[in-house]
């Protein structure tokens, strides 16, 4: 485009890509038209089960796309992912390099999950949870924090806390003890609360939470 003579630098076509420019002081315009910084956007989504984490999908199943409905929201990655039969807490953002530190195992940001087993458990099974699990393809899993939650005579809900982001990892530490999930709902990403936001709906993210969330990658990493 720059050798095509399509970019101009402050009015003037320039034909070579590597002409230094002063981000905040020069205009550059493609095709006549100025290029602008596109504004941040940082969502929370409450994801329900049944919808799939991806921009399209070749099965033809709804994606979380189809929950986004105004036109003014520009192109969002979602920051990690849930699975199609997992529901609750899932962020979106334009801004990638945000998104990728915010998901990225080393950061050890917590997520918080409330997950319906279809067996009643003890304190005994919530230990060896924090101990760790040898999952059916040798990797040893383990929970940063596991606590019963309530249950009946066939069922148990658990609050389960991991902050290594290993794939489909509560699934894969259940099904080597040998428990059917039932639900699982991420209720939490560090300090950002899923609170009451209604299944299927979206919001923005305050100032407070942006910040706050930035706080957590900061103290997590340092």
């Amino acid at each position: 485009m720059i050798r095509g003579g399509r970019v101009r630098l402050n009015g003037v076509i320039r034909r070579d890509p590597e002409t230094p420019v002063l981000e905040e002081l020069d205009r550059i315009a493609v095709n006549g038209k100025n290029v602008e910084a596109q504004r941040r956007v940082y969502l929370m989504l409450n994801k329900p089960r049944g919808i799939v984490t991806t921009a399209a999908d070749e099965q033809g199943r709804e994606t979380v796309y189809a929950l986004l409905k105004e036109n003014s929201i520009p192109w969002l990655a979602p920051v990690g992912r849930l699975d199609k039969a997992s529901e609750g807490l899932l962020l979106l953002t334009n801004d990638s390099e945000w998104g990728a530190r915010l998901a990225a195992p080393e950061t050890h940001v917590e997520k918080t999950y409330h997950v319906q087993i279809g067996k009643v458990v003890g304190d005994e099974f919530l230990r060896e949870l924090h101990r760790g699990v040898r999952s059916n393809d040798g990797a040893v899993l383990q929970a940063k924090r596991a606590r019963y939650l309530r249950g009946g005579e066939k069922n148990s809900w658990l609050e389960i806390v991991l902050d290594e982001g290993k794939n489909r990892q509560i699934r894969r530490m259940m099904e080597a003890a040998g428990v059917e999930v039932l639900r699982l709902v991420r209720v939490a990403i560090g300090p950002l609360q899923l609170g009451c936001l209604v299944k299927g709906r979206y919001r923005r993210l305050t100032a407070d939470e942006k910040r706050r969330l930035d706080c957590a990658m900061r103290a997590k990493s340092s």
